[in-house]
């Protein structure tokens, strides 16, 4: 049989005391209420053998605060995310506070009923990598002055706090390593959704690479890959590229979902790399060290997104509480770094 839990009333009961007094004990504001040392000592005892657990979710409406933070990412089985997911909670914990992480699966949605249920939950903040296409979810959230920092993912047409990577410039780095390896038809897969920051971004920096090599730049070799399907849609592209020797001598992925299902429909064609193809990823991850050949990426400091995110929201809770007027938007842009492997090769012409 389900043992009962322990609430205020049973303790106040067995010590003939107020509920008040106990609630206040057990709050720390026994001394600030005058309770006596001998009294409070008697109801931290008590609370102590029966084992009394607090209802968070009540206190945190008494106290307007319920130190729990909400993560919501787009796509968990995606190795950045999982990691960023990971750092954002050892920081959560760091300072004391509970994280709560959610998936939103590239689904608007589903993220939009995450929102809605982590606002239920009286979360003290959000660190948000959203798919949704539009802002109302984030004037929602505004309107509802919860707290909150966008990471990964920035809208252009809604000023806000976020920490995120510089995405044009590890974009073009990318492309114009290609440039300089003697590679002139060089594709660029990005990933659907086609509005998200990071693939707009990335697309940006790779054509940026082209006016910087003085070179023209034909949209023939950039591609949409929908999420769904991803091998067949570019095994569909390699194979027609090649059927019609159109075929460009290195791909920049954008993706690193993308650069793995491309490395697939390379072993399924027959392309090698790098001797026919070239491939150079955004967003390193661990498999790439280890694949045949290892993959050159450009590598996100994932680590240092979720210290930035978790510090930046938790001093906006901070001046929320006080009624300290936020006068500036915390927006962070971190560098990306190339590292080099062997999935490019010199192209001579």
């Amino acid at each position: 049989m389900k043992q009962k839990k322990v609430s205020l009333s049973d303790i106040a009961e067995k010590l003939g005391v107020s509920k008040t007094l106990v609630s206040m004990v057990l709050n720390g504001k026994g001394d600030e209420n005058g309770i006596s040392k001998v009294t409070q000592e008697r109801v931290l005892k008590l609370a102590q053998e029966l084992n009394y657990k607090p209802n968070q979710f009540a206190r945190s409406l008494r106290i307007g605060k319920s130190n729990t933070i909400g993560l919501i990412v787009s796509d968990i089985s995606n190795p950045f995310y999982a990691k960023l997911a990971r750092y954002v909670e050892d920081y959560c914990s760091l300072n004391q506070y509970n994280l709560i992480i959610c998936n939103s699966d590239e689904n608007a949605d589903k993220e939009k009923k995450i929102i809605d249920t982590l606002l239920e939950k009286q979360v003290d903040g959000l660190i948000i990598s959203s798919t949704i296409e539009d802002i109302e979810h984030l004037r929602k959230i505004n309107n509802e002055q919860v707290s909150f920092v966008l990471v990964d993912r920035i809208y252009s047409s809604y000023p806000s706090h976020y920490v995120v990577v510089d995405n044009v410039f590890g974009a073009r780095e990318a492309t114009q390593y290609l440039f300089e390896n003697g590679h002139r038809r060089i594709g660029c897969f990005t990933i659907a959704p086609a509005h998200i920051s990071t693939q707009v971004e990335r697309f940006t920096g790779y054509k940026e690479a082209f006016d910087t090599s003085l070179e023209s730049f034909n949209d023939f070799y950039h591609k949409i890959i929908p999420r769904e399907n991803m091998f067949k849609t570019i095994y569909n592209i390699l194979k027609d590229w090649t059927s019609n020797k159109v075929m460009p001598t290195a791909i920049f992925s954008a993706n690193n979902q993308i650069t793995l299902a491309l490395l697939e429909v390379c072993r399924e064609l027959n392309i090698h790399v790098p001797s026919k193809l070239s491939i150079i990823s955004f967003d390193d991850i661990d498999v790439f060290r280890f694949s045949n050949p290892p993959i050159t990426a450009i590598l996100q400091p994932i680590e240092s997104i979720a210290k930035y995110a978790v510090e930046t929201l938790l001093k906006i809770i901070s001046k929320t509480k006080a009624n300290e007027e936020i006068t500036e938007l915390y927006q962070v842009k971190l560098q990306t770094n190339l590292i080099l492997r062997e999935s490019v090769a010199k192209y001579n012409i």
